[in-house]
């Protein structure tokens, strides 16, 4: 009989990467989505097409074995196909973690099996497990009483995830097109003394902050300056803007900060990081993965938060007194980021600098206070977008 994983998310990297390599490594997969469309065609369309797109060229892969539920009118359902999974994964965004908590809190507390459940959140977040797992360990999920014994019923294991998944053709249906390079890493420590999971893509690590944070202030922090810059000088996407001087050039001088803070912090060869950029900076270059700089750059309030992509790495390097004047660039940009048709955060995040003062701004958005040596530099940044 297949082990079973369940999969909250039903979109292009739930489709394109998660579920592609759960199912490639003989999982059953039950998707799990409240978006009633996207729910009915994975019920009536027994395979799916993923392609990967590389500079060796393409390749289509044919994904099947796998079943979905609307957890919005099948919660029961859901619960016990949780309940009886090996594997719970998720890819929803970081909002979205506290609504489908309740569902698997329930199911964990309905468990039977020996063996643990293992969950695992495969979001763009610095330890989006930890968060879920609060989130269901809260009294509204789970019962107090039984918080003790919960690791009998389940473990939580971080991960880092990094593949590109560009805009897709709107008539595709669920097919996706993928980059072919990726990366999945999960810390294999919550797991003792049973074994992890066995996902011929996934690479156990012990200590997992250094993938974590090479990757988000690496493939994440230069991919979004990208868009940034793009969208500021007019560009349409990733690949016609790193292909201006001008943005290559801020994107490179951003990720030689953040190199810099990698380097020192965690031990990695400096070279080792050198040929990690170039890598990054060929890949987001791809004319093939035609992604569009508005879609990189949604959700701006996200991506200036305390612990994301620029205020992450340039706050701990201001306390160094290392040099920061690309990550300031960078954020300068992201505070211009307003009124994008189709971002919802981009028109708060207009709404707040027009509303608001820079200091109330700073504070709301980064997470920033008077005491980080960071603060000052932001709120000048604030100051000068509000005066445009």
């Amino acid at each position: 009989m297949a082990p079973k994983a369940v999969h909250f998310g039903g979109g292009n990297i739930g489709r394109g990467f998660v579920a592609e390599k759960l199912c490639l490594s003989g999982y059953e997969v039950v998707f799990l989505d409240v978006v009633d469309k996207l729910i009915e065609q994975l019920q009536n369309t027994p395979t799916f097409t993923v392609t990967t797109i590389g500079t060796e060229g393409e390749k289509a892969e044919t994904i099947k074995n796998y079943r979905a539920l609307n957890t919005k009118t099948h919660e029961k359902e859901a619960i016990d196909e949780i309940a009886t999974a090996d594997l719970v994964t998720c890819a929803v965004g970081p909002n979205i973690l506290k609504f489908i908590a309740p569902v698997i809190g329930k199911a964990i507390d309905k468990r039977t099996d020996k063996t643990p459940l293992a969950v695992i959140a495969c979001e763009n977040m610095l330890g989006a497990t930890d968060t879920l797992a609060g989130f269901i360990k809260d009294s509204k999920n789970t019962p107090q009483d039984r918080l003790s014994s919960i690791s009998d019923r389940a473990r939580f294991a971080n991960s880092a995830i990094d593949r590109i998944v560009p805009g897709q053709d709107p008539n595709a249906g669920l097919n996706v097109r993928i980059e072919s390079f990726y990366e999945w890493v999960v810390d294999q420590s919550p797991f003792a003394p049973h074994s992890p999971p066995k996902v011929d893509a996934i690479h156990y690590v012990d200590d997992l902050v250094p993938y974590i944070e090479r990757k988000l202030f690496t493939v994440n922090t230069g991919h979004a300056t990208a868009a940034y810059y793009g969208k500021a000088l007019g560009k349409k996407t990733i690949a016609e803007a790193l292909d201006d001087k001008k943005i290559n050039d801020a994107v490179r001088d951003v990720l030689s900060e953040t190199s810099h803070l990698i380097v020192s912090k965690h031990s990695i060869p400096t070279q080792e990081q050198k040929d990690y950029v170039e890598k990054i900076v060929k890949r987001i270059s791809n004319p093939l993965l035609e992604d569009y700089v508005e879609r990189v750059g949604r959700a701006p309030l996200r991506k200036l938060g305390r612990q994301e992509r620029f205020i992450g790495p340039a706050q701990p390097l201001a306390e160094q007194g290392a040099k920061i004047s690309g990550l300031l660039g960078a954020i300068e940009q992201t505070f211009a980021f307003v009124d994008v048709e189709g971002d919802d955060e981009s028109f708060e995040l207009g709404k707040k600098l027009k509303s608001q003062d820079a200091a109330t701004v700073v504070k709301e958005v980064t997470g920033l206070s008077s005491s980080d040596k960071l603060y000052g530099d932001v709120v000048k940044i604030v100051e000068k977008v509000q005066k445009k």
